[in-house]
């Protein structure tokens, strides 16, 4: 009798299964062997995601012209302006602006390649509490968690690294030659604009760009899933999506 009962089942699940399409009978499997994702598993997937985000970001970024030649290129801030402006007549200073606007974005270029161990220990140390929240959020919905989170902590770490940089290409001599030479002028009002502090914060927002545009291709591209783990954590997205 038993058996009986077991071959009956078998041959009614054989004609359910074959009367399914091939994608029917591989959801019908997967939807068997899957199991809830864990906030710690969503988690631990969004770091993943960032940290993508990183070596992308460092990896366009660090490259000789990585800033200098792409929407990323860092112009001197208006106070500064005000001094290569006023020293484009000055003997000796006629070209100032470019070649400052060029140094600070090879410093730049240095410093984001060398600073890509400061933003992954950040990422690696985040503790998600909201992790649901970030996975079913905007597009950059991660991207700005760590900007929330960490950018102030960042910047203290990255502001030697791009100081460093500045002094490897001689940025910061070049520049106080000239501002001493337009302090020097009659009747003009002393300046000193910060470029470490203008260079670090804009190679920062540069970094936290490209990271956004990796979570949104990650989102949206299921072929840039490249682990299972983000396979599993943002196939939920699409679902909810």
């Amino acid at each position: 009798m038993k058996k009986s009962i077991i071959v009956t089942l078998t041959l009614v699940f054989t004609l359910l299964i074959s009367a399914c399409s091939s994608g029917d009978v591989r959801r019908i499997l997967e939807g068997v062997a899957e199991q809830p994702l864990t906030t710690q598993e969503v988690a631990l997937g969004l770091k993943e995601a960032l940290n993508n985000g990183v070596e992308s970001g460092v990896n366009f970024l660090s490259v000789r012209d990585g800033f200098l030649k792409t929407d990323y290129k860092i112009f001197l801030p208006s106070e500064a302006r005000v001094v290569t402006d006023r020293l484009q007549i000055i003997p000796g200073f006629s070209n100032v602006e470019e070649i400052v606007i060029e140094r600070i974005n090879r410093a730049a270029e240095d410093a984001v390649g060398r600073a890509a161990p400061i933003f992954k220990d950040a990422i690696l140390s985040m503790s998600i509490q909201d992790a649901w929240g970030i996975l079913q959020g905007e597009d950059d919905a991660a991207t700005q968690y760590l900007i929330t989170r960490t950018r102030n902590s960042l910047y203290f770490e990255f502001q030697p690294v791009i100081l460093d940089a500045l002094n490897k290409f001689d940025a910061l001599d070049y520049w106080e030659s000239a501002v001493n030479r337009y302090n020097s002028i009659p009747f003009v009002d002393s300046v000193n604009p910060r470029l470490d502090d203008y260079v670090t914060n804009r190679a920062m927002d540069a970094l936290f760009g490209r990271i956004a545009i990796e979570e949104l291709a990650i989102r949206e591209d299921v072929s840039r899933r490249t682990s299972d783990l983000l396979k599993r954590v943002f196939a939920r997205q699409d679902k909810d999506s």
